[in-house]
């Protein structure tokens, strides 16, 4: 998204979407498996150009091992941060990394703010709209090669993102190994009493699925436990809009 520098908490004006990639072909009509970040940026693809007036919308969805089926919330994630993510970036010290940036409402609100940041995140789609936001993105996983490694002063885990991999202990040691001395993770938790642990899940859309992949849920109850393991140690908790985060300190 080429958007004109914005303060953090402010909306991007209406249609500015328009940064969406080259369409992508539709999902077929019969069954087939695609790779998860395929069918990941395949739909995110469609719902960016859905929000610009020139698609379908989107049809993706997250099933659970146990059955549940949640819809795939694109449309906030290409949209502008809201009141509870302004409120948290807010506490964001010295340079980002928006690890698993997604399409990059983050890294760009903290760059249309004047603040360094970097997305990092495993779908080519998802980097190509960050960028298009005028942030700064890289193509990879967090546990390869990551720029200016034991620099960053905050990491960033959002939207679920503690989750990646199924081992929040290994993702957030990992987090560790990025910080400054002193640096923080700032991660979204699922609130107090939800079920916390790993579970199996799966991407779907007509005619299409991913494979089964691991994904860890992590509560305000248990991530103390979680992040010791890792080497971090609580600072803050806060509730913004019904959303919970934390603040995860390298001591």
């Amino acid at each position: 998204m080429s958007a004109e520098p914005l303060p953090i908490g402010a909306e991007h004006p209406a249609g500015d979407v328009a940064f969406a990639p080259r369409a992508l072909h539709a999902v077929p009509d019969e069954a087939r498996m695609l790779r998860a970040d395929l069918l990941y940026g395949r739909l995110l693809a469609t719902a960016a150009q859905h929000a610009a007036g020139g698609g379908p919308p989107h049809q993706g969805r997250l099933r659970r091992a146990d059955g549940r089926i949640e819809p795939l919330p694109l449309a906030q994630w290409l949209g502008p941060i809201d009141a509870a993510d302004a409120e948290l970036l807010e506490r964001v010290e010295g340079s980002a990394l928006d690890i698993g940036c997604g399409p990059g409402r983050h890294v760009a609100a903290l760059q249309d703010a004047g603040h360094p940041g970097l997305g990092i995140d495993l779908s080519p789609v998802a980097v190509e709209i960050t960028r298009g936001r005028g942030a700064a993105a890289i193509l990879g996983s967090v546990f390869e090669h990551v720029p200016d490694a034991g620099s960053w002063g905050t990491a960033l885990l959002l939207d679920g993102n503690i989750g990646i991999g199924g081992e929040p202990a290994s993702l957030l040691g990992r987090a560790r190994e990025l910080l400054a001395p002193g640096g923080a993770v700032l991660a979204e938790l699922d609130p107090p009493g939800a079920w916390s642990g790993v579970t199996r899940v799966r991407l779907e859309a007509p005619g299409v699925v991913s494979e089964w992949f691991p994904w860890a849920q992590v509560g305000v109850e248990q991530v103390e436990e979680v992040a010791a393991e890792a080497g971090l140690a609580r600072d803050w908790t806060m509730c913004s809009g019904g959303r919970w985060f934390t603040a995860l300190r390298r001591s």
